[in-house]
């Protein structure tokens, strides 16, 4: 009687630790759970010479301006037609649904042409970078799926300034989010909110 409570012990002490090796090596665990595509190795903003900003009024805005925050990067020309407009609100929505760690993010739009912006629109990019860049530049530094344009995509970029992450066209914004909350809530430890 002793020697099989003695074995039951034993068993329910082998049972967790015999249970992991189980689902680590025979069921293997998925490797992907995000959404966006991560970018491997990451592209860092200041790798590409001649990439440079202007605002609206035509300053000039240093790359190294932009670090220290997370960026949530689209791309489109100053005319933003309707498809514009709309990655233009999920980004700001895509921000606001992060509550308290929302000033760790930043909205960027880049736009890689001359065409006048609307007035209509400034309004809703008060509180947002809106930056002019050189289309060529830009395309050596994001880069589109195949088959889309820079235009199709949401970009993340860390505090470094490294491009790290490409969200699908017509990603699901649920989906965006769980992937934004996932990587901020890993960086709480190194990364603060402002500047």
């Amino acid at each position: 009687m002793g020697r099989l409570k003695m074995l039951l012990i034993w068993a329910v002490c082998a049972a967790p630790v015999v249970a992991s090796y189980l689902s680590y090596y025979v069921v293997k665990p998925q490797g992907r759970i995000n959404h966006g595509t991560l970018i491997t190795p990451p592209k860092p903003m200041a790798a590409e010479p001649g990439l440079a900003f202007t605002d609206l009024q035509g300053q000039a805005v240093a790359p190294q301006a932009l670090q220290g925050q997370w960026l949530l990067v689209s791309v489109a020309g100053g005319a933003c037609d309707a498809a514009c407009e709309r990655q233009l609100y999920l980004q700001r929505q895509l921000r606001e649904v992060l509550g308290r760690d929302k000033d760790r993010v930043d909205r960027v739009w880049l736009i890689p042409d001359q065409a006048e912006v609307r007035p209509a629109l400034l309004p809703a990019l008060a509180q947002a970078w809106t930056l002019r860049v050189d289309a060529a530049r830009l395309s050596q530094w994001l880069q589109a799926d195949a088959g889309q344009t820079l235009s199709s995509h949401l970009y993340l970029v860390d505090p470094r300034g490294d491009w790290m992450m490409r969200f699908p066209a017509d990603a699901d914004p649920v989906r965006i989010k769980k992937d934004l909350m996932r990587l901020l809530k890993a960086s709480n430890s190194w990364d603060e909110a402002g500047r």
